[in-house]
C-alpha cells in the first residue's frame, strides 16, 4: 500500500502574529492565507496598511473610477513581489486569474478585477493588497511550532468589514484571549 505524506492545511485560516515576532515585518499582523500545502504556503496580510489608497492605484492604472475609492486604503500584503496586486474578495465574477480560495473568499492577480470595482460592478467585498507573504514547504509548520503563530478560522466580517487597526485584536478573540496581552517569553518562578 502506497501511502502519501499529507499536511492539515491551513488555507483559508488566519494566521495571528505572536509576541515572539517582535520585530519585523509581520509583527502585530493578520494573515489570510490562501494556498497550504507540502509544496509551502502563501497568504495576504490583511492589517498592515500602506500610505497607498485604492484611487492611487486606479490613477497609477489608468482606470477612471466612478466611485470615490479615497479612503480606502492599500494593504502591505507581504514582503514578496510588492510591486504586485492581489485583491481577496467576495464571490461572484472569475476574472483573469482568480484562485478560488474556498466557497466564500476568492483571490484574483488580473486587473480586471480593479475595473469592475472602479465602476461600482465588482465584488461586493474586496481588500486590495500589494505584495504577499510566502513559505518554503515546511517552513510555515516549523514557526507554528516555534510559537511564531497563532491560527484561527477566518471570519468574513475581520476580513472585509473591520478596520485595519482593528483585525489584530478581532481575531485574538475568534481564539477567546487578548493578543495585546500575550507575553513573548514564558514566566519562570
Amino acid at each position: 500500500m502506497d501511502v502519501q505524506r499529507t499536511t492539515d492545511s491551513l488555507r483559508g485560516q488566519f494566521l495571528i502574529a505572536t509576541p515572539a515576532l517582535e520585530s519585523g515585518f509581520f509583527k502585530h499582523t493578520v494573515t489570510y492565507i490562501c494556498e497550504h500545502g507540502e509544496a509551502g504556503a502563501m497568504g495576504i496580510v490583511i492589517n498592515k496598511p500602506l500610505d497607498l489608497q485604492l484611487a492611487d492605484i486606479f490613477e497609477h492604472l489608468n482606470i477612471q473610477p466612478m466611485l470615490s475609492h479615497d479612503e480606502v486604503s492599500v494593504m502591505a500584503g507581504g514582503p514578496v513581489k510588492v510591486d504586485r496586486g492581489f485583491v481577496l474578495h467576495s464571490p461572484g465574477t472569475h476574472y483573469d486569474a482568480t484562485l478560488k480560495v474556498n466557497e466564500t473568499v476568492w483571490l484574483t492577480t488580473s486587473k480586471d478585477v480593479l475595473v469592475d470595482i472602479a465602476s461600482g460592478s465588482g465584488p461586493d467585498q474586496h481588500l486590495v493588497a500589494l505584495g504577499y507573504a510566502g513559505w518554503t514547504a515546511g517552513q510555515l509548520e516549523q514557526e507554528i511550532a516555534e510559537n511564531s503563530w497563532l491560527t484561527a478560522p477566518a471570519d468574513q466580517q475581520i476580513l472585509f468589514e473591520v478596520s485595519a487597526q482593528e483585525k489584530l485584536a478581532c481575531a485574538g478573540r475568534l481564539l477567546g484571549i487578548d493578543i495585546h496581552l500575550l507575553a513573548s517569553q514564558a514566566g519562570h518562578s
